[in-house]
């Protein structure tokens, strides 16, 4: 009962809950054709080691035609490749070998928004008299929303002679899903991929895409993000969603939407009940345990912030909607830099892998966080790439001095996550033959795959054998979940079970040695210790060394 056999040829739809997702941001993976950007030719090359991981899936990023303001996400055309990764008969090569190695594969959907550059969006542009007048949300004054991105979420355009709405940048203008003709069009792009093969889609900023009726003035108490309970949850979002549900259900493919601020009593109308729209959704409360709404509000890391997160979408979620676990992905920084040590990389990377990994739910893990890289720190704002970076959070905080500014910076710009990917201690890590496209972290000589794969004691290493252990127990993939001790400002401690099979994970947050104490119901029990991230003998030893991690099995 405890054990489960591994996947082979497997449905996606009814397997997804036991399933390892790896995130690929291409652009930064590995460059296949020597011109300094990573491209679909690089991921093919990879393959191999991404199943090595025990990666049941690839989860790609944008790999559309894009003008990349905001690198991918403002796609100008969604039913090609961008030049720059190579061309529909690369994708393809790609999407046959991951099928081949016996892994799906899903992209990226990004419909609230498109580029400017779009077709759609030059045709809009040119009045209100012509197909695509309406595909696009124009006033003729605008209301006092702040964009994510780039100032007031309003762009006054001279050639229509009206404000258009952008949520992000201004060459990011949203699209008006009130128009059932670009409902029509976001199935033809999902029906286009999916009859190609393609598994399944990530949706960005899915909850974005119906706005309030009206679209009122929102209130105007958080600097940045005024609106944002107006323009995301609309009525109708449901009644959108469901539209693309059943062009889905025709294939055998997943839904995981991309849900920023949103709450779990939000995320389950989603995911349960008449209006279920999508499998899984990510949600953002953990990733908060360091700041307040966005990384760039810094407050000091805390422990119980972060159990209180990942304790409440347990419970909630537990016998109703499947959750997605994951601590990395391409808009936050490094979780080592945030939750962890950069001082003890190697202890702090191997327990933030234990303490999500066994949660109920599907693993996410992205590029670079099975190695255990960290934030770059960049000496000046002009050398980021990232939008969001060098516009309203450099803005905001023009009164701090630029030595603060810089600091705020090296802790959350989404840039860090986008360093190319350290592969070996070679020039340029490894990732290219040319100089890349972005810097390289600098750490890249002692801090990359090839050095990792020759050390069993590495990151990398200790990631296999936890997506091993995860996906070889029914306990730790369909168990209920229990916290114990949460208000301990040092332990995060957790106990899976299933059909009367018991596990406890436990996980030292703390930098300094402490005493653990079990919870009575286990305390005196045989057990055995499958898992621990440091060598030697302690199974009885109750005493944890900084970062220790442990999973036990009582019998």
């Amino acid at each position: 009962m405890e054990q489960q056999e591994p996947l082979r040829e497997f449905s996606i739809r009814d397997n997804y809950r036991r399933m390892v997702f790896y995130q690929i941001w291409v652009r930064s993976f590995f460059d296949g054709n020597g011109d300094g950007i990573g491209d679909l030719y690089g991921v093919y090359d990879k393959l191999g080691y991404i199943r090595s991981l025990g990666a049941d899936a690839i989860w790609l990023c944008p790999v559309y035609p894009s003008p990349n303001a905001d690198y991918g996400y403002d796609i100008s055309d969604y039913k090609s490749i961008h030049p720059d990764f190579g061309d529909m008969e690369q994708f393809r090569k790609v999407l046959d070998r991951t099928h081949q190695l016996g892994m799906k594969l899903i992209m990226d959907l990004v419909v609230n928004h498109t580029s400017d550059e779009h077709p759609w969006f030059k045709e809009s542009r040119k009045g209100k008299d012509n197909p695509y007048s309406d595909y696009y949300i124009w006033r003729d004054k605008p209301n006092n929303w702040d964009s994510l991105f780039e100032g007031k979420a309003w762009e006054y355009d001279e050639m229509r002679g009206q404000y258009y709405l952008h949520i992000f940048s201004k060459k990011q203008p949203d699209l008006n899903m009130d128009n059932p003709k670009v409902r029509e069009e976001v199935k033809s792009i999902m029906r286009f991929w999916l009859d190609m093969g393609v598994d399944g889609f990530r949706e960005d900023v899915i909850n974005f895409i119906s706005k309030k009726e009206g679209l009122p003035d929102g209130l105007p108490f958080i600097p940045a993000v005024n609106g944002m309970f107006a323009y995301k949850d609309g009525p109708h979002i449901h009644e959108y969603l469901s539209e693309f549900r059943r062009v889905t259900e025709k294939y055998d493919c997943i839904q995981i939407g991309e849900g920023p601020m949103t709450t779990v009593k939000t995320a389950l109308m989603y995911l349960t009940g008449k209006h279920r729209s999508l499998d899984m959704m990510f949600s953002f409360d953990h990733m908060m345990a360091d700041c307040l709404f966005t990384e760039y509000i810094h407050l000091p890391f805390n422990l119980k912030k972060l159990k209180k997160a990942f304790s409440k979408w347990q419970y909630s979620l537990n016998g109703r909607a499947w959750n997605t676990l994951y601590l990395e992905n391409h808009d936050h920084p490094r979780i080592i830099s945030r939750y962890g040590s950069e001082k003890l990389r190697r202890e702090s990377g191997t327990m933030l892998a234990v303490c999500y990994m066994f949660q109920q739910g599907s693993v996410f893990i992205y590029q670079g966080q099975e190695i255990g890289m960290t934030n770059i720190r960049l000496r000046d704002i002009n050398e980021y790439k990232d939008i969001s970076s060098k516009t309203n959070f450099w803005k905001y905080h023009l009164k701090d001095s630029l030595e603060d500014r810089m600091r705020r910076i090296h802790r959350s710009s989404r840039d860090s996550s986008r360093t190319p990917m350290q592969w070996t201690a070679a020039k340029y890590a490894g990732f290219s033959r040319v100089k890349p496209w972005f810097t390289v972290n600098p750490n890249y000589k002692r801090v990359n795959v090839a050095s990792e794969e020759s050390d069993p004691d590495s990151i990398l290493n200790f990631y296999r054998r936890c997506v091993r252990l995860k996906k070889s127990s029914r306990v730790l993939t369909y168990g209920s979940y229990r916290e114990y001790f949460p208000d301990s400002h040092e332990i995060y401690m957790y106990e899976r079970e299933y059909w009367g099979h018991h596990w406890l994970i436990i996980c030292s947050f703390s930098k300094h040695i402490v005493n653990v104490k079990l919870p009575k119901n286990f305390e005196g029990r045989p057990n055995e210790l499958l898992l621990c991230n440091y060598s030697g003998e302690r199974k009885d030893n109750m005493c944890f060394e900084p970062y220790e991690a442990r999973v036990y099995r009582f019998l």
